[in-house]
């Protein structure tokens, strides 16, 4: 469903597919104590070499759509899709940003579900959140994920229980409610 890895244009953000280039803002992010909380990320590869063959072998796998989220050329971050059941339409989706609060998130979410929505058959794409991270429920609500549920003491951080906010967006309720995607251009 996400062979082909386009590059997709905005605003404020490029959305490129990931390669050994991003590999440098990779690291920003993954040794950031801030972006390691708010994805609970309790230890992860900070390797070079290791994240350098990661990024380049995301394009080789056509169950997940790995992008670069891009401002100009500097790298900002990645928006993912990712966790793909093809047998019931839906996966997953999950941003990372290095320079947050600029709306390079919510751009970047607007064009990969713009993008999801109107060249593949996917019916739902769903997320999860820490109830802390305020900032990114406020734009995952502005750009139409609607809450589900609540997964209970779902991370353990500092010695401190905090749950997770299950959301999903479908697509009737992407193509109802924002304009550019149209019947007609559903696969």
């Amino acid at each position: 469903m996400f062979a082909t890895k386009p590059t997709l244009v905005g605003e404020l953000v490029t959305l490129r597919p990931v390669g050994p280039e991003h590999v440098a803002g990779l690291l920003e992010g993954v040794r950031d104590p801030e972006l390691q909380r708010l994805t609970g990320s309790h230890a992860g590869a900070d390797e070079p070499a290791a994240l350098a063959q990661w990024y380049a072998t995301r394009k080789d796998h056509a169950d997940r759509l790995d992008l670069a989220v891009c401002h100009g050329e500097d790298y900002v971050g990645e928006v993912v899709l990712n966790e793909l059941d093809a047998d019931n339409l839906s996966c997953n989706l999950r941003i990372m940003l290095t320079r947050p609060g600029r709306g390079f998130g919510t751009e970047a979410i607007r064009l990969v579900l713009d993008h999801a929505f109107a060249t593949t058959p996917l019916h739902r794409v769903s997320l999860g959140v820490y109830a802390f991270n305020e900032r990114a429920l406020h734009v995952y609500k502005k750009v139409g994920f609607v809450q589900e549920g609540v997964l209970r003491d779902a991370l353990l951080w500092e010695g401190e229980w905090h749950d997770e906010i299950v959301m999903s967006v479908l697509r009737e309720e992407w193509v109802t409610t924002k304009p550019g995607i149209g019947a007609s251009k559903l696969p």
